[in-house]
């Protein structure tokens, strides 16, 4: 059996929402069936075979080749499988996703794991704003399960994060844990203004001191046991943060101004 493969036929213009195209949607269906899906481009419905070229049969395992930016809700609400992505993602990639696992070759844009609760999700290049962030009118971001960017975030990473880790390589934009409730942030690059503003609860971890607002707090400089403990939860992961083996930090805490219990750890 091969990988169940949708090649893009040619570039698009209009942004198409492709969550119909998961392992758990396309398990036990014919290619005839898979090939006749109609899928929402703004006011329009397209056949899959009238974007892509279709071939393979394993539709556990799907790849999307010559992908386009303009290719959003990849991986929504998947609950098996993996899907690879080679090329670029457009929005919410990985939305609401609760199990099994994204590799992007290449860039995503806005929302990318937003209300994931479970799975891994992989990207080889850049995401855009909101990274695991709510969405308007929600509010909860991602709530489980764990990302990895080798590349650089937007602005809003974070934003309303409730559960999860996300362990980014590159830089971060401004707001970055911003109105964060729970969960684990790594940045190994620089992070933009208003670092964790709203913070309420959870662990931002960084390599180099931030520029920090008024109702963050400072600490000062700690030895922290537990640190090793999850920097060796994170030995297996294919990231920068496997090799990391450190626990001497400068502590912040904040945001001070909403409950104060979230923590900023710097590496010294």
């Amino acid at each position: 059996m091969s990988a169940l493969t949708f090649t893009l036929k040619q570039a698009i213009q209009q942004r198409v929402d492709v969550s119909a195209l998961t392992p758990d949607n396309l398990a036990g269906k014919s290619l005839s069936d898979i090939a006749a899906i109609p899928l929402d481009s703004g006011r329009l419905k397209l056949r899959v075979d009238s974007l892509f070229d279709i071939s393979g049969d394993n539709a556990e395992e799907i790849v999307f080749n010559n992908a386009s930016g303009k290719l959003d809700y990849i991986g929504s609400k998947m609950k098996s499988g993996r899907i690879t992505v080679n090329g670029g993602a457009g929005s919410y990639l990985g939305f609401q996703m609760r199990k099994g696992e994204i590799v992007l070759n290449g860039n995503a844009d806005a929302y990318t794991a937003s209300g994931m609760a479970g799975g891994l999700l992989h990207v080889h290049g850049n995401v855009g704003d909101f990274l695991a962030a709510a969405i308007p009118g929600d509010r909860k971001g991602m709530k489980g399960g764990i990302v990895l960017i080798t590349g650089n975030a937007g602005e809003r990473a974070g934003d309303q994060m409730r559960r999860g880790i996300i362990l980014i390589e590159g830089n971060v934009g401004s707001y970055c844990a911003s109105r964060m409730l729970a969960g684990t942030i790594g940045v190994l690059g620089s992070v933009g203004d208003y670092v964790g503003y709203g913070m309420r609860r959870g662990t931002l971890l960084l390599t180099q001191p931030p520029k920090l607002h008024a109702t963050l707090q400072d600490c000062g400089t700690h030895t922290l046991p537990f640190l090793s403990l999850m920097f060796k939860s994170f030995s297996n992961l294919p990231s920068k943060f496997a090799a990391i083996n450190k626990n001497r930090v400068q502590r912040f805490a904040g945001d001070i101004a909403n409950d104060g219990k979230g923590e900023i750890l710097v590496f010294k």
